[in-house]
């Protein structure tokens, strides 16, 4: 059994402390977590946290039911990258003189699908939108040219493939609570 990376969906109450909540159930099964992204959520009052983590099913199983135990979590799922469709953003700052000086630089940003926002006698910002891979990929082609200056990149944003949505579906189900 080998480890997998998942991604957790958590919806919850929008209060204060929740987030400290579910990474400390991370942190207390000694699991990382690769990313986090917080965001409100379609229904109101409710935030819906994208977390990816390394680990086995098993211990992604109990970590999602401790999770769903915390008081003001609605709802907790995960998943593998099959079931779901992802997406990241990333910016990555450029040195102009390098670019200018080798054209392969540019026809890798091109061949990327990533878009210049802004471009000054010093450096180039460049955003790439995309899955985790293209997102690295572009990473790695950039680093190994030594024209890198910074770089960053959001978290996963990530849906469901399935047609219902899992909140809607639980609310629904539960609405008598």
């Amino acid at each position: 059994m080998e480890k997998k990376l998942y991604t957790l969906l958590v919806y919850s109450e929008n209060v204060p402390g929740i987030l400290s909540q579910v990474s400390a159930v991370f942190t207390r099964q000694q699991v990382n977590i690769e990313s986090i992204n917080a965001s409100a959520f379609s229904v109101s009052g409710i935030h819906k946290y994208t977390i990816t983590a390394w680990s086995y099913e098993e211990e992604i199983k109990k970590i999602t039911k401790l999770i769903e135990r915390k008081i003001d979590v609605v709802k907790a799922d995960y998943y593998l990258d099959s079931e779901l469709f992802i997406h990241e953003i990333a910016i990555y700052k450029i040195a102009t003189p390098a670019l200018m000086a080798n054209p392969e630089v540019s026809r890798v940003i091109r061949r990327s699908g990533a878009r210049m926002l802004e471009v000054n006698p010093t450096y180039t910002t460049v955003q790439v939108a995309g899955l985790t891979d293209d997102v690295q990929d572009l990473y790695n082609k950039l680093n190994a040219f030594g024209c890198l200056l910074q770089y960053s990149r959001s978290g996963r944003v990530a849906v469901t493939r399935s047609t219902e949505e899992p909140l809607a579906e639980f609310l629904h189900k539960n609405k008598d609570i």
